[in-house]
C-alpha cells in the first residue's frame, strides 16, 4: 500500500483528514494498454501524408524562435526533434505524439489510483483513455494539442496529488509544469482560471491549499519559465491574441453549437456511463471529497469555453478523461465482483471498449484507403488533410513550367494559405520549385520577395482571395490541383495561376498580403 503523503506529515499541516492509503499502481497491465496503443499509432502513423498543420510545424521548425504569431515555440522545436531523431517522414514527425499519447494513457491510469481505484480500476482508466476518440486522433498527428493532451493531463494529476495529501510544495511542481505547458499553448491559462475558484468554493479543506507562500512561488516559476516567450509576444505586440479573435469570431458559433456533442464524441460514447459514475461520485463520495474541484473545474471550463467561443477540445485535457478516471474504481469494483451477471457485465464492458476501439479508429487514424474518406471527412476533417500535397506541389511545379525560362530569375511561388506554403517548403526541392513565400501566419516573419523579384508570380489559392489577387496583375489558370483520390479536401480543384507581375514592390505588398486566420 502507498502510504506517502500523509496530511499529518505535511509541511505547514493543512491536510488533516485526507485519505492517503491507495493501492499499488498496476504497472504491467497499465504499460501494456499503453504499449497497444503506441504500437498501433506506430503501424499507421505513415500510412497518409502530413496534415497541413504538420507542414507549418516543419517549417517552423527550421526557424526556430521563442513564439511565433500563432503559437509558442514548443512544438515546432518538437517537430524538428522529432524528425531529426526517427526521420523526416510522416512516421518520424508523428514519433514524438505517439509517446505523448501513450504517456497520456499511463497518466489517466494514475490519476485512478490517486483517487483510489485498484488495479481492475486503473486498467480501465488507462483503456478508457486509449480508445477515446481524441487521444486516438492527438495520438497519430502531431499538433499543438498533442502535447497540451499530455501536459494538461499531468497537472490533473498534479493537482490530484495536492488536493489529496494536502501538501502545498506540490504548487511548485504545478508552477513549473505550467510554464512548460505555457511555452506550447497560452490555453493552459484556462485551466488556471477555472481550476483555483473551483478549489476555493470546494469548502475549508480544499481553500487550505491556497494559503501560504507556495501557490505564488509556484506562479512565479511558471512566469520565469515562460518568460522567453512572453517577452516574444509583447514584443510583438500580442500576436496570439490577434489569432485567438480570429477563431472565436469566425468559427465561435459553430463551436458553441457543436459543444455538448463533441465532448461525447471525444470521450466516446461508450465511457459516458463512467464519466457520469465519476461526477456522481465526486459530488456524493465523502472518500474523495478532496477532489470536488475536480467536477467543478470542468463545469467552469466549459463555461469559460463557451463564452469564449473557443474550440470544444479546448474542455477536454485533462478533466473530462480524469473526471472518467473517477468513475473507474467504483464501475470496475461493481463489475469485478464474483458472480455471473458481474461475468457478463465485464464481458459486455470489453465488447463495448473494443467497438469504441475500432468506431474511433475508423474515423480518426489512417485505416480505410484515400478514396474512402469522403464520408468520414465530414465528420473528421483532419484524415481528408493529410491526403494530396506532392500533388497540390506537382500541380505547382506545372504552373511553374509555365515560366518562361529567361523570366525564372526574377519570378515567385506565392501561396495564400500556410498549408500550401508549408507543403511548397517541404515538398518543392523535389519538383525543381525555388523558395516559397505566404503572408499566412508566421510565413509573413520570414521574410517578403526581393524587390527585385518583379513576376512572374505563380499563385496557388484553394479559395477566392482577392486582396491577396488584387495584388498581382495579369493572372491566368494554368493548372489545377487534383489529389487523385476524388478526395473533395480544402486543396482539390485550386487553381494555379500566373501572373505576370505585382502591382508594387514587394516590400510594399507585403503588409496588405499579411493574414492571420
Amino acid at each position: 500500500m502507498d502510504t506517502r503523503g500523509n496530511a499529518s506529515s505535511t509541511a505547514d499541516g493543512s491536510g488533516a483528514g485526507r485519505p492517503t492509503a491507495l493501492a499499488r499502481f498496476a504497472v504491467g497491465p497499465v504499460l501494456g494498454v499503453a504499449s497497444g496503443f503506441a504500437a498501433v499509432q506506430a503501424a499507421l502513423a505513415g500510412r497518409y501524408g502530413f496534415h497541413r498543420d504538420e507542414l507549418y510545424f516543419l517549417a517552423a521548425g527550421r526557424h526556430l524562435a521563442w513564439g511565433y504569431v500563432d503559437q509558442p515555440p514548443l512544438t515546432p522545436l518538437l517537430a524538428r526533434l522529432s524528425t531529426a531523431a526517427f526521420g523526416a517522414g510522416p512516421a518520424g514527425l508523428r514519433a514524438v505524439a505517439v509517446l505523448l499519447g501513450a504517456a497520456t494513457v499511463v497518466l489517466v491510469a494514475f490519476a485512478a489510483k490517486e483517487l483510489g481505484a485498484r488495479r481492475a480500476g486503473q486498467v480501465l482508466a488507462a483503456a478508457g483513455a486509449a480508445v477515446s476518440a481524441l487521444v486516438l486522433a492527438l495520438g497519430h498527428l502531431l499538433s499543438t494539442a498533442s502535447f497540451d493532451l499530455f501536459v494538461w493531463t499531468l497537472l490533473g494529476v498534479l493537482v490530484l496529488r495536492l488536493l489529496r495529501t494536502g501538501d502545498r510544495r506540490w504548487w511548485l511542481a504545478v508552477g513549473a509544469v505550467s510554464g512548460i505547458a505555457l511555452l506550447n499553448k497560452d490555453l493552459v491559462l484556462l485551466l488556471a482560471a477555472a481550476l483555483l475558484p473551483s478549489i476555493a468554493c470546494a469548502g475549508p479543506a480544499a481553500r487550505a491549499v491556497l494559503r501560504g507562500r507556495w501557490l505564488p512561488a509556484g506562479a512565479l516559476l511558471a512566469l520565469l519559465v515562460a518568460a522567453p516567450n512572453l517577452y516574444w509576444e509583447a514584443a510583438h505586440g500580442w500576436p496570439q491574441l490577434t489569432v485567438a479573435s480570429g477563431i472565436s469570431g469566425k468559427d465561435g458559433l459553430t463551436n458553441r453549437l457543436t459543444f455538448v456533442p463533441m465532448q461525447l464524441v471525444y470521450l466516446s460514447p461508450v465511457l459516458i456511463p463512467v464519466w457520469l459514475a465519476g461526477f456522481r461520485r465526486l459530488r456524493d463520495d465523502g472518500r474523495v471529497r478532496w477532489a470536488r474541484p475536480l467536477g467543478y473545474a470542468y463545469l467552469a471550463l466549459c463555461a469559460l469555453v463557451l463564452v469564449l467561443g473557443g474550440k470544444p477540445y479546448y474542455a477536454l485535457p485533462p478533466l473530462l478523461l480524469l473526471v472518467m478516471a473517477a468513475g473507474c474504481g467504483p464501475v470496475a469494483e461493481r463489475l469485478w465482483r464474483p458472480g455471473p451477471e458481474h461475468r457478463r457485465g465485464r464481458v459486455r464492458l470489453v465488447g463495448l471498449l473494443l467497438v469504441a476501439a475500432l468506431v474511433n479508429s475508423l474515423i480518426t487514424l489512417p485505416v480505410l484507403a484515400p478514396r474512402q474518406l469522403s464520408v468520414l471527412s465530414a465528420l473528421y476533417p483532419e484524415s481528408a488533410e493529410q491526403v494530396g500535397w506532392p500533388e497540390l506541389t506537382a500541380a505547382v511545379a506545372a504552373g511553374w513550367a509555365a515560366v518562361p525560362p529567361e523570366q525564372r530569375g526574377r519570378a515567385v511561388v506565392f501561396a495564400t494559405d500556410y498549408g500550401e506554403a508549408g507543403a511548397l517548403v517541404h515538398y518543392g526541392a523535389r519538383y525543381g520549385l525555388p523558395a516559397s513565400y505566404s503572408g499566412h501566419m508566421s510565413f509573413y516573419d520570414w521574410g517578403p520577395p526581393p524587390d527585385s523579384a518583379t513576376g512572374p508570380v505563380v499563385l496557388v489559392r484553394p479559395e477566392p482571395y482577392p486582396a491577396v489577387e488584387r495584388a498581382f496583375t495579369g493572372c491566368r489558370q494554368v493548372a489545377e490541383v487534383d489529389n487523385g483520390h476524388r478526395l473533395a479536401n480544402e486543396e482539390q480543384h485550386a487553381p494555379v495561376l500566373l501572373c505576370t507581375g505585382t502591382v508594387a514592390p514587394w516590400s510594399r505588398l507585403w503588409p496588405r498580403l499579411r493574414h492571420f486566420y
